[in-house]
């Protein structure tokens, strides 16, 4: 398959980056801009194919597993226009954004929240509702001014909250459900640089005051150690030109970031995927030989950090309030049950926000992550953590394993129903259909 070219014969499995994901496409298209998304869909349509499009195949659920024409959106990537005077630019579909920040640095601008992963596309982050943390702000979705899509029918619309604003506010975390994304447009913030803060705290006095940390930084979050009473925290505040720390030394950065949370992580994973019993141990070890840190950098540089070590994850959404409970009742949990955990459990926040079919929607929103090393079997850990979350009206993360359905999900989105009526006015004949979205959307 040639890019820019339209679709091949497929014959080749694709995974996604954790690797419980699979699927035997028909084909593979690639475009490399509008009117190649327009000619595969329009093509796909006639044959009978459905068509899923696909980033970096960062989810963990099936969102992009099609048996129909899997659309490969990586040369659609770049930065295609700048505001300075409005901070607005716009952004081809399948940039990455490990690419999208430093072009952004470059024209002193910055996504004001990101996750701590940047090998998504952005179009893939925006989907799936990727958020980062911070009480008084908002995912990404948040950011999206406008949006240019291929529809079902080969036309291309173009929305915002002025045009089509029914459409727009439905696809700003759409899910891949009512067409091909293929340019957004950014509200962006001048750069900025953080003031880092990381060191260990105990588990108990932090939830104590979990709230006020919240409040109390730009952007707080805290990584517990099952199996311990440890944790993890990390305060990020911006700062102006007053003298700061700086950066990490390379060295530092290399020993911390690299060989130890990566490399010596990944020998720890293998060892506990080998001998379970050696976990609570591990992770007491762990949690103690935690080094406090501090420094300063380039917002992106402190937000995102580069993670080898494989795993899936499962994350709900919970009401800022019930944080504490949430996290007591799943140390309870691990405490009475013989489950090997070495990952730790991560805890991130976000305010309220208005997109649809955010996380976040109308509440002030906590969020609990659990992961599971992808040698190691995570469906009790996360069946259990799943009903805990479910008795404080959890919602998950879209692009994160659950196991739950249309039925589930309508009364915990007042606009469920809204987006169901402009994906039927978008995609009568459900061309971008597949398992997950007939699952957590229903069928028609």
């Amino acid at each position: 398959m040639r890019p820019g070219t339209g679709s091949s014969r497929s014959g080749t499995q694709w995974r996604n980056w954790a690797g419980n994901q699979s699927a035997w496409p028909a084909e593979v298209a690639q475009a490399k801009d509008v009117g190649d998304v327009a000619t595969v869909v329009a093509s796909a349509a006639a044959r009978g194919l459905r068509v899923r499009p696909v980033g970096a195949g960062h989810s963990f659920t099936p969102a992009a597993v099609t048996d129909g024409v899997m659309l490969r959106l990586d040369h659609l990537a770049g930065v295609t226009g700048v505001e300075r005077a409005t901070g607005r630019v716009r952004v081809l579909a399948g940039t990455r954004l490990r690419h999208l920040n430093p072009a952004l640095e470059a024209a002193g601008l910055a996504l004001p929240n990101l996750g701590d992963i940047d090998r998504q596309s952005l179009s893939g982050a925006i989907a799936t509702g990727t958020h980062g943390t911070g009480a008084r702000l908002h995912g990404i979705a948040s950011a999206v001014r406008g949006l240019t899509m291929v529809l079902a029918d080969g036309s291309v619309l173009e929305c915002s909250a002025h045009q089509h604003p029914d459409v727009f506010e439905a696809a700003r975390v759409g899910l891949g459900a009512l067409g091909v994304v293929t340019e957004v447009e950014l509200q962006c913030v001048p750069s900025f640089r953080l003031h880092a803060v990381e060191r260990p705290e105990p588990l108990l006095p932090l939830l104590e005051r979990v709230q006020e940390e919240a409040e109390g930084n730009d952007h707080f979050e805290l990584y517990w150690f099952p199996h311990t009473g440890r944790t993890l925290t990390k305060r990020n505040n911006r700062v102006g030109s007053e003298p700061d720390p700086g950066p990490l030394a390379p060295w530092r950065a290399w020993v911390d970031d690299e060989l130890l949370a990566n490399g010596v992580f990944e020998l720890a994973n293998r060892a506990s995927a080998r001998w379970p019993s050696v976990v609570p141990r591990l992770n007491q070890l762990t949690a103690r030989a935690l080094a406090a840190r501090e420094f300063t950098d380039d917002s992106w540089r402190v937000f995102c950090s580069n993670r080898a070590v494989r795993f899936v994850e499962s994350e709900y959404a919970v009401p800022r309030a019930v944080v504490a409970d949430v996290l007591l009742e799943l140390r309870d949990w691990v405490d009475r049950h013989d489950e090997a955990l070495p990952f730790p459990v991560e805890v991130r926040f976000l305010a309220a926000d208005d997109v649809w079919l955010s996380t976040a929607y109308e509440r002030d929103t906590a969020y609990v992550a659990v992961h599971q090393y992808r040698r190691m079997d995570h469906r009790r850990y996360f069946a259990a953590f799943e009903a805990i979350v479910a008795e404080h009206s959890g919602r998950p993360h879209w692009g994160k394993l659950h196991t739950l359905d249309a039925a589930r999900l309508r009364p915990l989105y007042p606009r469920f129903d809204d987006f169901l009526r402009v994906r039927e006015e978008l995609d009568p004949g459900g061309l971008f259909r597949n398992s997950y979205l007939d699952q957590v959307l229903g069928t028609r």
